[in-house]
């Protein structure tokens, strides 16, 4: 009996989904790439979470991340069993849980497995042995090397017609019109793999006489598509592979072919021919010449979808240029003057938009000053789009006078219900009272703000409650600090404290802190510079993933 294995589906809140399957006792998920499983999401921990197995089940805990950690909607106070269809949401990336028996990868090594009825091998053999021509030797009458001959000279048109820059429909449909022109199948099918690890039929073709139903078959799917096989059947239902598979002894199927669309880095999917023994009988020399012609498909499929995202690539630069101007129009040109009180404020991208955008707004006739620093999830122009939706929404409560806490509870909902599911934001959130040094805060998942001291103690303003639009209910809570002479606040976005240098640690807050202490009687933009400073020297030339936002606010 084979061993039921965990196989993780990630779907990232940046780049392509993914499969991890689990071979050992435990493994680490999270940001870092020491990690078991890393993920490209910002807002995930460097260690965010643990899988593992304990006796009979697996489960999965929390490693004490800032945001979380999710089952089917549900957040992981403590160990917690998972299973095959569970859900487990971290910040914006999903990990779909699914069991699978262990299969076989393809290999180098020749797997054939015959009996008077069927053939399977490797396809990667077959590849190496039709490519390697005969030996010609005086025991030979020379049709072994003609046979040779006429088989490349059919790669060679199959190459050329191939070539031209068509797109995938039409491809599918040429691969087609060469497989009934040279195998002359009842029916054919062309399957693709999905990103789940399943497989759709995205091309398919009958003969004029056919009487053959669809050839879709599970067992198929893992012999040739998953193991990398290539398959000969001569009778369907003669064969305990396939003596269960409804679906092809009821299409009428006896004599079959199958071939894997194997690129150079994963398998794409399968070819499949079927025909009625009385109407065309396969031979191993027609599985060779399927298995070549399905090695050329795939590889112009490869190409097609290198192509497309070429395109794709350049149609995103051209995105992330108009959400850089849309991100950059948030930023103030200049913070308001406040008396008795310097500040700075900048922005500094990477090579990416991230969504962060910072403000200073005054309000009660300069009785108060509200600060905010934002940074949304995700890149491009969603993005910055739903950055300037963020602006929007806290801007009427903070005109209205409400506190920070209240602001966010008011807000957070609303961003939970009117933007996608992997659209959040952590926001620092604070009013000042210039005339006594007053700041009452909340901090929605944001890094803690750094409060240095005139005596050069270290104060950090925490988190007082999840980000804005990641779960519901959110509530807030509100926090106050007095900021007296020569204190300095240093609000920052996680650009700073998670660069990393070329070990893959991380700057981390310690390092903030000891220079805004070694700078604290500095100006704020000098501070801001020493910090930009340190953080090059750490980095030592690593280019930053994120943007760096700063605030710096000292009474003086």
């Amino acid at each position: 009996m084979a061993t039921v294995m965990f196989l993780l589906s990630v779907t990232p809140a940046e780049g392509e989904p993914f499969d991890h399957q689990i071979d050992g006792e435990t493994l680490f998920v999270g940001r870092s790439t020491l990690c078991d499983v890393t993920i490209a999401d910002r807002f995930l921990s460097r260690r965010h979470a643990r899988i593992f197995n304990s006796g009979e089940e697996w489960r999965i805990e929390d490693l004490g991340s800032r945001n979380g950690t999710f089952v089917n909607g549900r957040r992981v106070e403590q160990p917690t069993t998972i299973q095959a269809g569970d859900v487990i949401a971290l910040s914006a990336s999903l990990i779909k849980v699914r069991a699978r028996p262990e299969a076989g990868t393809p290999s180098d090594v020749t797997t054939d497995v015959s009996s008077s009825d069927r053939l399977f091998r490797s396809a990667a053999e077959v590849l190496r042995r039709t490519a390697t021509p005969p030996p010609d030797t005086e025991e030979t009458d020379g049709s072994a090397l003609r046979s040779y001959a006429t088989r490349l000279a059919l790669l060679n048109r199959v190459h050329q017609a191939m070539a031209r820059s068509i797109g995938l429909e039409d491809l599918l449909e040429l691969i087609l019109d060469h497989i009934f022109a040279h195998l002359q199948p009842e029916r054919a099918e062309v399957f693709m793999r999905c990103e789940d690890g399943s497989y759709t039929c995205v091309a398919n073709r009958s003969g004029p006489r056919s009487s053959l139903g669809s050839l879709y078959s599970e067992n198929l799917f893992t012999e040739v598509g998953d193991k990398a096989m290539a398959a000969l059947v001569t009778d369907a239902r003669s064969d305990h592979r396939f003596a269960q598979a409804e679906s092809l002894v009821a299409a009428g199927v006896r004599s079959l072919l199958a071939a894997p669309l194997y690129a150079p880095d994963r398998a794409l999917g399968l070819i499949v021919l079927g025909s009625n023994a009385a109407v065309r009988q396969y031979s191993e020399e027609d599985l060779e010449l399927l298995v070549t012609l399905s090695s050329v498909a795939a590889l112009r499929i490869h190409n097609l979808a290198l192509t497309q995202e070429a395109v794709e690539r350049q149609r995103l630069e051209r995105e992330l240029n108009i959400a850089r101007r849309l991100q950059v129009a948030l930023i103030p040109e200049r913070l308001p003057e406040v008396a008795g009180y310097r500040l700075y404020g900048a922005a500094k991208p990477s090579r990416g938009v991230s969504g962060d955008y910072y403000q200073l707004v005054e309000r009660a006739g300069g009785d108060e000053f509200v600060l905010a620093l934002a940074d949304v999830s995700g890149k491009g122009i969603s993005a910055a789009m739903v950055t300037g939706y963020l602006e929007a929404m806290v801007s009427v409560p903070i005109e209205d006078g409400l506190p920070p806490h209240q602001i966010f509870n008011r807000v957070s909902p609303k961003l939970l219900d009117r933007t996608p599911s992997n659209r959040f934001a952590t926001m620092f959130l604070g009013v000042l009272e210039p005339t006594n040094g007053r700041f009452r805060f909340a901090n929605a998942g944001h890094a803690p703000a750094c409060l240095v001291r005139a005596s050069g103690a270290v104060e950090w303003l925490s988190s007082t409650g999840p980000p804005l639009g990641l779960v519901a209910p959110a509530e807030y809570q509100l926090r106050e600090v007095v900021l007296e002479t020569a204190d300095t606040l240093v609000v920052y976005s996680d650009g700073y404290t998670e660069a990393e240098n070329p070990t893959a640690e991380e700057f981390g807050q310690d390092r903030l802190a000891e220079v805004c202490v070694r700078n604290k009687l500095q100006e704020p933009a000098e501070l801001a510079e020493a910090v930009d400073r340190a953080l090059e020297d750490y980095t030592a030339g690593q280019p930053f993933a994120d943007d760096r936002t700063i605030v710096v606010v000292r009474r003086v």
